[in-house]
């Protein structure tokens, strides 16, 4: 479960602390999926950062299955991070000399030994339809299927926790319905938590779950008021 209990952030500018979000609150089961929209500048990817423990909040607290990541020590964050949370960037942050293997491999190398992760690369890969690419680098990619790559590689240590910032924000119309449809489709078989935030009225509405941000806080989308 995550659990965001009254979450605030404020940034020091010269003319005094400017309020980023404001006690932002909401909770998730295992298995749930829920977009976020909001206009630039209102917090949705300071929200993401948080959730991901890249950014402490000011105040309040964010719970993944019991835990607090900023309680931790440096070194077990970091742990926490690569072993509970995935990320999906707007950009898909490819390592450019690995092949696309090596890049879905990549949050294993600083993780316990494990004799599956090879496999469950290969597999995560042919769930995107990319079995036949794994030798490949990304340049020799598109678009669409660069994010693809980033999707398997964020599912590889079977996160409790998908964080999805903007998806399909550098992709043409038909990448970005693929992906989208990729996306979901691996959420429905992994057991994690998938959080996406996007100015796409058309990826959100997938979800079961949506929410607006607005004046930093997190509010139920008019269009689930509608269901």
């Amino acid at each position: 479960m995550l659990e965001v209990n009254y979450i605030s952030k404020e940034y020091p500018t010269p003319r005094g602390p400017l309020r980023v979000l404001s006690d932002v609150s909401f909770r998730m089961e295992v298995g749930q999926a829920a977009s976020i929209m909001g206009p630039s500048g209102s917090g949705k990817s300071t929200l993401l950062h948080i959730l991901g423990a890249l950014d402490p909040p000011t105040s309040g607290t964010v719970m993944l299955d019991g835990s607090n990541p900023y309680g931790l020590q440096e070194k077990e964050l970091a742990s926490f991070r690569n072993q509970r949370i995935g990320f999906v960037f707007q950009d898909h942050c490819l390592l450019p000399q690995c092949t696309v293997l090596e890049n879905v491999l990549t949050p294993t190398m600083v993780a316990p030994s494990n004799n599956n992760s090879l496999a469950r690369a290969r597999m995560l890969l042919d769930e995107v339809g990319l079995s036949d690419r794994l030798d490949h680098r990304p340049a020799e990619l598109s678009g669409g299927e660069k994010q693809r790559v980033a999707l398997a590689r964020a599912l590889i240590n079977k996160p409790a926790l998908l964080l999805c910032d903007e998806p399909t924000g550098n992709l043409d119309r038909k990448s970005a319905e693929a992906v989208a449809s990729i996306l979901m489709d691996l959420h429905s078989s992994q057991a994690a938590i998938l959080l996406v935030v996007t100015h796409s009225a058309e990826l959100a509405a997938r979800f079961p779950l949506r929410y607006e941000m607005a004046d930093g806080q997190v509010k139920e989308s008019r269009w689930a008021e509608l269901r």
